[in-house]
């Protein structure tokens, strides 16, 4: 019984609200970014895939030891002339226009009502700075912590604990919900509660209720 107990008061000790942004709050999928390009042949594709948005250079936005115009030559220097305008843009632009997963901006809404104190933590690089507070939804958020500013990536342990020290929050009153299960399991193991995304708004209320959250 006192377990049980145990449970409903760590339940009822979530205050903070800690989302991941890509295909959690902001569509972010290479392939529907293509399809809006226009780019149909398989293996262009293919290349845009694993030497944009899949390369090192893309890692090392996130991280913060390269800019996008830094970045820019060493990627664009793998592509046919053809495809470099494109590969550009989407560099720079995949983000325009700003697309809100289904039925997320009612949930944070939601939860912003409900008096919890709402935040961001992304591997992002420093072009979250611009696009960002284009987002009708970032308006319910109390803060962020983007990895290139701190130059440490999800899943590593040190991003969440600079998170709580840079908020002044205590691990076991935030909750984080990202579509990455290591992200998840770093944050669990550092004192948090998680949930693991799945790109359903519904299904992410009803685990956010499991867990105590008022919604």
């Amino acid at each position: 019984m006192w377990q049980d107990h145990r449970k409903e008061k760590e339940k009822s000790m979530i205050r903070n609200i800690v989302f991941d942004m890509g295909q959690v709050i902001l569509t972010f999928d290479p392939k529907h970014f293509m399809d809006r390009e226009q780019i149909n042949d398989p293996e262009d594709r293919k290349l845009i895939l694993n030497e944009l948005f899949l390369s090192v250079e893309w890692a090392q936005m996130d991280a913060g030891t390269l800019t996008e115009e830094t970045a820019e030559p060493l990627i664009l220097k793998r592509f046919p002339e053809r495809l470099k305008e494109t590969v550009r843009n989407l560099l720079y632009n995949w983000a325009y226009p700003r697309e809100t997963i289904p039925g997320m901006e009612d949930i944070v809404k939601g939860l912003k009502d409900a008096g919890y104190s709402i935040y961001l933590l992304s591997n992002a690089s420093k072009a979250q700075h611009q696009y960002w507070p284009l987002v009708p939804v970032s308006e319910y958020f109390d803060g962020k912590l983007i990895s290139c500013d701190v130059k440490v990536v999800k899943p590593c342990h040190r991003i969440y604990e600079l998170f709580t020290e840079k908020f002044d929050l205590n691990p076991e009153e935030c909750i984080f919900i990202d579509d990455a299960t290591a992200n998840v399991a770093a944050a669990i193991a550092c004192g948090w509660q998680g949930i693991v995304f799945h790109g359903d708004a519904a299904e992410l209320k009803q685990k956010l209720r499991k867990a105590g959250v008022r919604i």
